[in-house]
């Protein structure tokens, strides 16, 4: 598939801000914020905890350290990722391995993970049942519906015993095929993941990816179980494969590895993060 270029009002007015600041010398800021002497770091802003915790933890650590750091908006991870490879946005904060390389199979980019991150667990949630235990035969059971969070979702029903799954298959690519066994012949809708904390009342169990519960406002110390973080489901800093080298790329990867980063964790951490061992 031919790389898609997506025009972006927001960034294109930064750049235009950014262009008419002329230094002494004739020499603008953003010819100053290139290469290693780059100073000003833009990062696609999305609804959601990965963001958050980046402005909250991050930010603080990298202005102190001398850079601009500055938010796009997107509405949603492959508009942003669009961006991220045009070179629109230096990095993102919002996705895991299987997502980027999956993005980059789809439109020949090459994006790359740089520093693992905070995750979010999946969990299987019901608003109508307290305990695994209640699982009837013939049970509905709402997924995610894009593949990764699919094949997570179908892990973690594994994990709890619900079904069982091929051991030759891909475990980042699990599909309905792969289910070997279905003992209590659940009923599986596959949906897209905004619409599932909407829709729980109309399921026995749902199984939601940590990024919605959080927008969602869901309680996450209520989930009936959650996912081992797999290493491919691992939240990453992303960037382009030419910067992961740079200076403020490594900044970045410095800020989430650094004692205050720790400290931050420690003290504002609900139960909501699994923190990579790299992180500790």
């Amino acid at each position: 598939m031919r790389r898609r270029t997506i025009s972006l009002v927001a960034l294109s007015a930064v750049t235009l801000t950014l262009s008419a600041c002329a230094e002494p010398g004739g020499t603008t800021q953003q010819e100053s914020n290139s290469g290693s002497d780059k100073t000003t770091i833009v990062y696609a802003k999305s609804q959601g905890p990965y963001t958050e915790l980046f402005e909250d933890a991050i930010v603080p650590i990298l202005e102190d350290e001398g850079y601009t750091v500055q938010g796009v908006d997107f509405s949603d991870l492959l508009t942003a990722d669009i961006a991220l490879n045009d070179g629109e946005v230096d990095v993102n904060v919002e996705q895991h391995t299987a997502y980027i390389e999956d993005f980059n199979a789809n439109y020949d980019a090459d994006l790359v993970p740089i520093s693992p991150i905070p995750t979010v667990p999946a969990g299987i949630y019901s608003s109508t049942h307290s305990t695994l235990d209640e699982v009837e035969d013939g049970a509905s059971v709402a997924v995610p519906n894009d593949a990764s969070n699919t094949a997570r979702a179908y892990l973690l029903l594994q994990k709890i015993g619900w079904i069982e799954v091929d051991p030759d298959a891909d475990v980042s690519q699990l599909t309905q095929d792969d289910i070997t066994a279905n003992p209590h012949n659940l009923e599986f809708t596959e949906m897209k993941s905004l619409t599932i904390p909407p829709a729980m009342d109309d399921f026995d169990y749902v199984v939601i990816t940590g990024s919605i519960v959080y927008n969602a406002n869901i309680d996450p110390t209520t989930a009936l179980a959650t996912e081992d973080i797999q290493d491919h489901l691992v939240l990453q800093v992303t960037v382009k494969e030419e910067n992961a080298d740079a200076p403020w790329a490594q900044a970045i990867v410095d800020a989430y590895q650094s004692d205050e980063f720790k400290e931050y964790m420690a003290n504002d951490d609900s139960g909501l993060w699994w923190i990579p061992p790299e992180l500790q």
